[in-house]
């Protein structure tokens, strides 16, 4: 069962599934960095950005599997 997330990648194109990830990894490094400075508390963001990639990713690594 997909949740919400998936399903709302699903939908996407696969130019706006790579814009995604790429949007994705810039944030992955800003929440790194704000870690590493201690500007940030949000712990969970690090968690949750990684998710984000890797959905996105196997998206598109299914659909290159299809093709």
């Amino acid at each position: 069962m997909a949740n919400k997330h998936t399903r709302e990648l699903r939908e996407l194109g696969t130019p706006e599934l790579r814009q995604r990830l790429q949007e994705a990894e810039t944030g992955l490094m800003g929440v790194r960095f704000g870690l590493a400075t201690h500007q940030t508390q949000n712990t969970a963001g690090l968690k949750e950005a990684r998710k984000q990639i890797s959905r996105i990713k196997e998206i598109l690594n299914e659909r290159e599997r299809e093709a």
